[in-house]
């Protein structure tokens, strides 16, 4: 079962190519400029038409496409069948052009073959379009007629007479069958059509083109159409380099360097050639990250969803910066440049993404107190891998490039990156001291709020930086509308939201250390208080599941040490933290993983407002 679904999916998938291939192959036909009114209308008319059939086509459902490819191979077999027989007497008549040396002229050597032939093709047609038996036996015996005709070699205009009859009866039936199942391609491509208005009415458009992109599996498509088109081309290419090196007189096996990279290089400008292939260079782009994205979540042992979406916001920024530079419509020598510099933004657009996708883990690690080199190990490997590679990239970018406004934003991506690596390891090196020590570093969380609040300052400058270089390339280089889109987001979230969001936090934090130094200090009598009141809950609660123990103790100590910065580290509850935590790590170190957000003693203020 599970091996015919798989059977059924791979076909699904498979039989939705052809389709886009028609796409392509319309939206990349030449049109004739110098034609006529009418005629340029009538190419319209023809390339809009074929491109809604080839739509309707991809976007049936399963079964319809299964029953529209059977009819489809139906009329293919009934043209060949016909074309077999006409280019047969074309054959048998020596003074035609279209004599082919390698057959017969004439004999049981050429008609058993062909009635061999005709049969297949009769009983392939027949059950194809499912005819009941009586019809099946006349069609049959419909397309061996003309080879009786060339068995008993009869005149040559008898012959091309009853071709042309068979071919007729063979076409007037087809065309029978086809208006009988016109009802039911009729109604399939209704069904379609109001299923895709009832999503867009109840749950809008975002829904609908999700549906219909699941359903579909456009990704998987696109991806498959791209390959295989860059398949077909290599194969072509390394036929073509191969005959022009055997007329030379070099016959080898191995491509040379500089052939390879020709053809590897021609290879690329072509995958990129229209829209309908960038959008399949995504699609591959995609399953790229996807894999890379999980690799690197596994390797560093993070589990949380938000960070599998790297295999969709890479092939988007992809998208995004080819209609933006117009990739498609650029010149061969200057699309596999610009291709190159897309790359490099993508490259280090996804370097960020991994970032944080490891920053939240590095910060658990150093919140949580693990000590195990196992756990730091790959999250330090990675973070050092993400400040090592931008430098490397902008080191040899300078090197063989001139300044312009594109190697202005991979650098300043690059250094903007760099920034925050560090900035995560200074906040990631400030938890693991204070967790290194026993006593109370009342100052921690003043010195992650500096660190954190540098690097959004940074952060927010860099973002002020990159606008003011896209505004200087739409003016002067390449002004576009998407162009212009891209940085009203830009400004919008980068900098708007975030010069918003920043203040609200440094107003909050205000407000907190305000009411915090409100407090009046706690004298030595109240703390030796505090301590019996810590003592006699440590007793009261010693049945108490050692769950229940460690939020006492965690809440205690968070929200009168961590809060108020004003009691010593002498409670007894701490102690009894420091000694338990020697006997019992494992359970302590577990819960304190499970509750990484309460470090930050303002977040507990915020929670508690």
């Amino acid at each position: 079962m599970a091996a015919t679904q798989r059977v059924r999916a791979v076909l699904d998938v498979a039989l939705r190519v052809p389709p886009v291939f028609i796409i392509d192959a319309i939206l990349n036909s030449a049109h004739d400029a110098s034609a006529g009114y009418l005629a340029v209308l009538g190419q319209l008319l023809l390339t809009l038409l074929g491109i809604l059939a080839s739509t309707v086509v991809l976007v049936l459902s399963r079964r319809a496409l299964f029953k529209f490819y059977t009819i489809s191979m139906a009329l293919v077999i009934a043209a060949t069948s016909v074309l077999v027989n006409y280019y047969t007497i074309l054959h048998m008549n020596s003074n035609s052009a279209y004599k082919l040396e390698v057959l017969p002229a004439s004999g049981p050597s050429l008609w058993m073959p062909l009635i061999v032939l005709q049969l297949i093709f009769g009983i392939g047609f027949v059950t194809l379009l499912e005819i009941q038996s009586t019809y099946s036996q006349l069609i049959i015996v419909d397309l061996i007629i003309p080879t009786v005709g060339f068995v008993l070699e009869l005149p040559a205009d008898v012959q091309e007479t009853l071709v042309i009859i068979s071919g007729l009866v063979l076409a007037v039936y087809t065309t029978v069958c086809l208006l009988l199942r016109f009802k039911w391609f009729y109604y399939s491509t209704k069904y379609t059509v109001l299923l895709l208005k009832h999503m867009y009415q109840v749950y809008g458009i975002q829904v609908m083109i999700e549906d219909a992109w699941k359903k579909i599996h456009f990704p998987d498509v696109l991806r498959v159409f791209w390959l295989t088109r860059l398949a077909t081309q290599a194969v072509f290419l390394m036929y073509m380099v191969k005959v022009s090196s055997a007329n030379a007189g070099e016959a080898s096996y191995l491509l040379p360097w500089s052939d390879f990279w020709e053809l590897v290089c021609n290879l690329i400008i072509s995958g990129c050639d229209s829209t309908l292939t960038v959008l399949g260079m995504s699609a591959v782009i995609s399953s790229i990250a996807h894999y890379l994205g999980l690799g690197i979540l596994a390797f560093i042992g993070s589990t949380e969803e938000e960070d599998k979406r790297l295999g969709f916001v890479a092939p988007v920024l992809f998208f995004i910066l080819a209609l933006q530079t117009g990739l498609s419509g650029l010149q061969p020598e200057e699309r596999l440049i610009r291709l190159c510099r897309n790359m490099c933004l993508l490259l280090t657009a996804i370097l960020h993404f991994i970032h944080g996708m490891t920053d939240p883990v590095l910060m658990s690690l150093s919140a949580s107190h693990v000590s195990s080199f196992r756990r730091h190990f790959p999250v330090l490997l990675v973070s050092a891998f993400l400040f090592v590679l931008p430098v490397l990239l902008s080191c040899v970018l300078w090197h063989f490039y001139a300044l312009n406004t594109w190697l202005f934003a991979v650098t300043a991506f690059c250094v903007e990156l760099c920034l925050k690596v560090i900035v995560s390891l200074t906040v990631y090196t400030l938890f693991m001291i204070d967790g290194h020590y026993s006593v109370v570093w009342e100052k921690l969380d003043d010195y992650v709020y500096y660190v954190r609040s540098t690097g959004s300052i940074i952060e927010f400058i860099f973002g002020v930086i990159m606008f003011g270089n896209g505004a200087y390339t739409m003016m002067f280089e390449s002004g576009s509308k998407i162009r212009a889109c891209m940085m009203c987001l830009h400004a919008y979230f980068n900098i708007y939201l975030q010069a918003k969001n920043g203040w609200k936090t440094f107003v909050n934090r205000r407000t907190a250390v305000k009411k915090i130094n409100s407090l009046p200090e706690v004298k030595v009598s109240e703390t030796n208080e505090i301590d019996d009141v810590a003592q006699s809950v440590i007793r009261s609660s010693a049945r108490l599941p050692v769950l229940h123990h460690v939020i006492i103790i965690f809440m205690h100590f968070a929200s009168v040490s961590g809060c108020t910065f004003k009691i010593p580290a002498q409670c007894a509850i701490r102690k009894y933290i420091l000694t338990m935590s020697q006997k019992r790590a494992q359970p302590f170190r577990t819960t304190m993983e499970t509750l990484p957000q309460m470090r930050n003693p303002f977040q507990m203020l915020e929670m508690g407002s």
